[in-house]
């Protein structure tokens, strides 16, 4: 049963246009964009096709397709799920619900390292929690001579990123490992260490969207009573892992600033601060092991 009238067909933008309608009116929060997405991929247009032909007829199947994507996104289901990808910094990556879903406030992390980082320089990055691999891959698609590990708990989400390694040409530059955070890690072998752990306390994630409580793998979300378990494990563990003067770059949530940056320092971290993101928020905690006595340049 479909809900758009098959009769007398539908084009692009005559789609799109209902589908965003219809989205809003399920209290959707994007209803254009998503509307948009789920309509390229179901009628196997571009963004642009829209725009430049958009009275372009679609097939019945496609209009079949389509109202089921919409059906399942008012369901609250992720956009990323219904399509199987999600855009972070400039790489197309495959989505399944095994993966945190790639989100912009986590490109802090990348364009910190990024920027950073000598295009001229060898370095090794340790991603850890590495999901779909969206912070690594990110990183190394933009140093040409970085190398990288990412290492997660998750088995499916570890072929995800193995997948996405390939899609993006860069499986010959990382290598990826199943275990618990930095088990099985030589100390000091680390130039960066990058991490986006869960952070959320455990009696928040009810409150949440349902597109993030009943769609991303809990794995990924709870932080315990606290949201602050991941850090208290990592914090000692990144240190160890580090080269002198190595550093890092974990992600936080909002509220988490000085709890993290405290568990850092006590863990020796020095120059610790907290990096905000585009709609300033505390996103990100960076700081340096340095115990050659000199100061590493960071952001």
């Amino acid at each position: 049963m479909t809900g758009f009238d098959l009769s007398e067909g539908l084009t692009l933008v005559q789609a799109w246009t209902a589908a965003r309608h219809r989205l809003a009116a399920a209290a959707i929060e994007s209803p254009v964009i998503d509307a948009r997405l789920l309509l390229e991929v179901a009628a196997s247009a571009t963004r642009t096709d829209i725009v430049t032909d958009p009275y372009r007829p679609l097939t019945p199947e496609q209009i079949r397709t389509y109202d089921s994507y919409l059906a399942r996104r008012e369901a609250r289901e992720p956009v990323s799920h219904i399509i199987g990808r999600k855009g972070f910094w400039t790489l197309e990556l495959k989505v399944t619900p095994d993966v945190l879903t790639p989100r912009p406030d986590t490109e802090v992390i990348v364009d910190l390292v990024v920027k950073t980082s000598p295009m001229d320089k060898r370095v090794r990055i340790l991603d850890l929690g590495v999901g779909s691999g969206a912070i690594i891959l990110a990183i190394l698609n933009e140093l040409p001579l970085a190398e990288g590990i990412g290492i997660d708990i998750s088995l499916p989400a570890l072929e995800v990123a193995r997948e996405n390694a390939a899609r993006v040409l860069l499986e010959h530059r990382v290598t990826f490992a199943h275990a618990n955070w930095t088990e099985g890690q030589k100390d000091e072998a680390y130039d960066i260490v990058v991490s986006n752990p869960p952070y959320i306390a455990t009696d928040v994630i009810a409150t949440l969207e349902p597109e993030v409580r009943d769609h991303e793998p809990m794995l990924a979300l709870d932080g315990g009573a606290d949201g602050l378990n991941a850090y208290r494990l990592l914090a000692g563990e990144i240190m160890r892992v580090l080269k002198p003067d190595g550093w890092f770059a974990i992600e936080i949530g909002y509220d988490q600033s000085k709890s993290v940056e405290a568990l850092m320092r006590d863990a020796g971290a020095q120059r610790v601060r907290t990096v905000r993101d585009l709609s300033n928020r505390d996103r990100v905690v960076t700081g340096v092991k340095n115990i050659l006595g000199k100061a590493a340049a960071i952001g």
